[in-house]
């Protein structure tokens, strides 16, 4: 069967995958939770969801680089990768060897057409239906407005989510008015951020891993905001694990922020 993915791309499968090789964190747990945890032969070594699964599956490199001989050695028959978190040039080359499907996800939407889209092309189109609906019904409920917010993904050089971002998208789920609005992830200066000024500096457990020695430091940079640690997988990570994230926005306005979801 012919299948387009979110770039617009076409792929070719005679047959529903048996060796599916992912690139994504993301779309590697929601593979998992879309029954399809033994049809996976390769994943990322940043593939933390589930705990288990780096120790029982061959890990191909990273998200950027491949170990393109374990790939071949694998001999997989779908590579799903993201646009945004995968190397172009590394993804074109293993599109010529084997068929690999990518999202691109800036929205919830895209994110509901991702799973249904992955679904088809791995037979598991009622779960991922039903994944779709829960996370749809989640949503659906409102949640209160809580201010101003700069998101904080990078130390040291201070990088922030900005506008056309699936992060940007979440912000604005979870209540908060991203004052960012340069596109994707620009790097602010220390200035920058005193200027904006934001009710609540966000500071992400991914990419970079801020922590309680860090509050410190901003506190003091910002003394009119509220400085808090944010479980960063809740507010970017698409597919299954968003199951999660309404439940972890509505706990922001019950004290200490939410420590991070696992399973």
């Amino acid at each position: 069967m012919l299948f387009t993915d979110q770039l617009n791309r076409s792929i070719f499968l005679s047959d529903p995958p048996k060796r599916i090789i992912s690139l994504v964190p993301s779309q590697t747990e929601l593979l998992v939770d879309l029954g399809l945890e033994d049809k996976i032969i390769g994943v990322t070594k940043f593939c933390i969801h589930p705990k288990h699964l780096r120790k029982c599956k061959t890990v191909v490199g990273g998200t950027k680089n491949y170990r393109f001989e374990v790939i071949d050695s694998l001999t997989p028959d779908l590579i799903i990768g993201n646009k945004e978190e995968n190397d172009k040039e590394g993804i074109e080359r293993l599109a010529k060897k084997y068929p690999v499907w990518m999202s691109d996800i800036f929205s919830l939407e895209d994110n509901y057409r991702m799973i249904e889209q992955v679904g088809q092309l791995t037979s598991s189109e009622l779960r991922a239906k039903e994944l779709v609906h829960k996370i749809k019904t989640s949503f659906a409920k409102p949640l209160p407005k809580r201010g101003t917010c700069v998101y904080l993904i990078w130390n040291d050089p201070i990088m922030v989510a900005g506008g056309s971002t699936f992060i940007d998208t979440m912000l604005t789920v979870a209540g908060f008015e991203n004052l960012v609005k340069q596109a994707r992830y620009p790097q602010l200066s220390v200035e920058d951020l005193q200027n904006l000024s934001p009710e609540f500096l966000l500071l992400s457990s991914e990419p970079f891993p801020f922590k309680e020695k860090h509050l410190d430091f901003f506190r003091a940079l910002l003394p009119n905001s509220q400085i808090k640690l944010v479980n960063g997988e809740l507010f970017s990570w698409y597919g299954s694990r968003l199951i999660y994230s309404w439940d972890y926005f509505r706990s922001l306005g019950e004290g200490p922020f939410g420590d991070a979801i696992s399973h």
